[in-house]
């Protein structure tokens, strides 16, 4: 992994990027820290040139973008438009609103459709990516839904942008489950896990909790991965200190 390599996913300054203004200004304090790209998580109102601009003035790069479900599923033709708008070639499906997982019907039906949106951004040189949060690893006939997700697809056209927070909170081995998407883990969000004496499970800086952070990565980069995308959900204090005391840490591994 290289420093370059390393984005921030902007979910965790949701607060300071409500108004373009803010969007810029945020920006800007994000390349002051020490990060060179971000992934979107929606623009404060601006078109995708009109983010894209900011983002360059501020003299990132966009890692990639998670988009609307919605249009994903219905019109993935037009999320390739918003991506050449972005200049990249990764958007994310983030959330699988309105399945119930434990629907077989449902989550076929989920499975098909993010195998032809996909097939749509693959026929334009981009990638649809999923993203998993800790219900996926709900299990019918000793498979979890993540596992369905990715043997039932083309390789193709649904590749994995792996949460490894919620991978550890559904009872998956992140380190693993990394191995096992070699070849189709080309972004990963990379958080930290720990608990309160009282066993309340906490959102933690990466190095800082109890995930094994060099072996995850170690095999995220066997694996092929190209972003390493710090989030953190929640943060108990200043969400850009947070980040950077994520960064921090993450250029130690590099050097």
């Amino acid at each position: 992994m290289k420093t370059e390599q390393i984005a921030v996913q902007l979910y965790t300054l949701r607060d300071f990027t409500k108004t373009p203004t803010d969007f810029a200004a945020t920006l800007r304090r994000v390349r002051e820290i020490g990060y060179h790209a971000v992934e979107l998580a929606g623009t404060a109102g601006l078109t995708p040139a009109e983010a894209t601009q900011i983002v360059h003035d501020a003299d990132l790069q966009i890692s990639s973008s998670h988009e609307s479900m919605e249009l994903i599923m219905k019109q993935p033709q037009q999320v390739v438009d918003r991506l050449g708008e972005f200049g990249i070639t990764h958007a994310v499906y983030a959330y699988p609103a309105g399945v119930d997982l434990s629907n077989a019907a449902q989550v076929e039906k989920m499975i098909a459709d993010l195998d032809a949106a996909g097939a749509v951004l693959r026929r334009a040189g981009m990638t649809l990516c999923y993203h998993n949060h800790a219900h996926e690893f709900f299990q019918r006939n000793g498979r979890t839904v993540l596992d369905d997700l990715f043997a039932r697809t083309s390789p193709e056209h649904l590749q994995a942008e792996l949460d490894i927070h919620w991978v550890q909170a559904g009872g998956g081995d992140p380190a693993e489950a990394c191995r096992r998407l070699a070849g189709r883990l080309p972004l990963l969000h990379v958080k930290d896990f720990t608990v309160t004496a009282q066993g309340e499970r906490l959102f933690a800086e990466v190095g800082y909790g109890n995930l094994n952070i060099p072996e995850i990565l170690t095999a995220a980069e066997a694996a092929g991965c190209q972003w390493f995308i710090v989030e953190q959900d929640t943060c108990p204090g200043n969400p850009f200190e947070c980040i950077a005391r994520s960064l921090d840490y993450l250029k130690g591994l590099c050097e």
